[in-house]
């Protein structure tokens, strides 16, 4: 029997719904494979979109807010006459005897300090970062997101707000108003040694950039120096922490250990500070960048030695307020550093001068060496104990 003949016995009709119900089938197959191919897809797309983020996370850090630390807020100085301040006193040798690290955290409104010495200075800088310019600038552009943050933090969000009768902002342009000086409020289109040098023509503080590397290792890669005691800062550009202190004797080991600590445990927005001090026995000069006390060569240090006497009204105290200071963004942490001098004289009138020459007979032998009391020791310590016995005896 042939297939044309049963097709023949069977109504029109039916052969057409047959046909309808045939294609529909068909039709619903095919989509059905589409919906499965596209829902597929989209797995797949999303699957390989949640790797990819994973991936970054693994290779990129999460970016960490700031947050608030004590004294975290800028305390505005209404009403601040600077010409009417005194600059801080410090005797850090009353507290602890030879230098130690002494850290201690420190308030945001505090970063930036001002006195009635303030235009003077600012005026030396001026000069010092013209005749010394290679010297007191130095930057590496790999890193000038970190100078930016900075210049921002300190032109635009702080000195306006904590010293707003001798900064502001007006039509995107930050004016000193002791100076006369104006600067771009904001770092875009700004060169990295641009905003250092303002940094330097603005404010008397020093700044240290410590930048991580990728193994998380600190390393100056910046900076703005005209009051450096020692610190040729532009042959030390790119060191370690611990490469910078080298010299340092009594450095390694504890000291060392604490540092690196400090260092690694400080979160964006956190901020200490320590005080350091020495003893300049020739002339009141800021700027030092070999060192205090004729030092550097040989030949210095022979004729230093050989001196026959000490000035002692051209011998100093010099103490530097440090301050380590994380920024939010680049996480760069930045060392700063306020210089002051201080009168030998004043110090042994005050009656401070027996406590000072114990401090300086406390510093290990190392220590002293480093710190050059072979060149002022015996002859500044018996000068300072001195007023003491002749008071004593006095009274007696």
């Amino acid at each position: 029997m042939s297939v044309q003949y049963i097709l023949d016995g069977i109504p029109a009709s039916a052969l057409q719904l047959h046909s309808s119900l045939y294609i529909s089938t068909r039709i619903i197959n095919y989509c059905s494979a589409a919906c499965s191919v596209w829902l597929l897809a989209l797995i797949f797309q999303r699957v390989s979109r949640y790797q990819w983020q994973l991936t970054l996370k693994k290779r990129v850090p999460p970016t960490v807010p700031a947050q608030p630390t004590r004294g975290d807020e800028v305390e505005p100085l209404n009403g601040f006459d600077y010409t009417a301040i005194e600059p801080n006193q410090y005797r850090p040798f009353l507290a602890k005897g030879h230098v130690k690290m002494g850290i201690a955290r420190s308030k945001r409104s505090d970063w930036i300090r001002m006195d009635r010495g303030y235009l003077r200075r600012i005026n030396l800088r001026k000069r010092l970062m013209r005749e010394n310019h290679e010297i007191c600038i130095g930057s590496n552009e790999e890193y000038k997101p970190a100078i930016q943050e900075l210049y921002e933090e300190i032109m635009i969000e702080h000195l306006p707000k904590r010293y707003p009768t001798m900064f502001s902002i007006k039509h995107g342009v930050f004016r000193n108003h002791v100076t006369g000086d104006s600067f771009p409020a904001s770092s875009a289109g700004m060169s990295s040694t641009a905003m250092l040098e303002a940094l330097v023509e603005t404010v008397e503080e020093d700044f240290y950039f410590m930048c991580p590397d990728v193994e998380g290792d600190f390393r100056l890669q910046a900076y703005n120096a005209t009051f450096p005691q020692g610190l040729l800062s532009s042959s030390r550009m790119g060191w370690s922490i611990r490469q910078i202190h080298q010299p340092v004797p009594t450095y390694e080991g504890r000291l060392s250990n604490g540092v690196d600590r400090h260092f690694r445990r400080m979160s964006p927005g956190d901020s200490v500070s320590r005080v350091n001090w020495s003893i300049q026995t020739d002339g009141d000069e800021l700027f030092r960048p070999l060192g205090a006390n004729a030092g550097g060569t040989e030949e210095q240090e022979t004729a230093a030695l050989l001196r026959p006497e000490i000035d002692f009204s051209q011998t100093y105290l010099r103490c530097e307020h440090h301050t380590l200071t994380c920024l939010p963004k680049t996480k760069a942490i930045i060392f700063c550093v306020r210089s002051y001098l201080y009168p030998m004289v004043d110090i042994r009138n005050e009656g401070n001068g027996p406590a000072l020459a114990d401090a300086c007979d406390s510093m290990p032998e190392k220590f002293g060496v480093y710190k050059r009391r072979p060149v002022w020791g015996e002859q500044l310590c018996t000068w300072l104990r001195k007023e003491a016995s002749d008071s004593t005896n006095q009274d007696q």
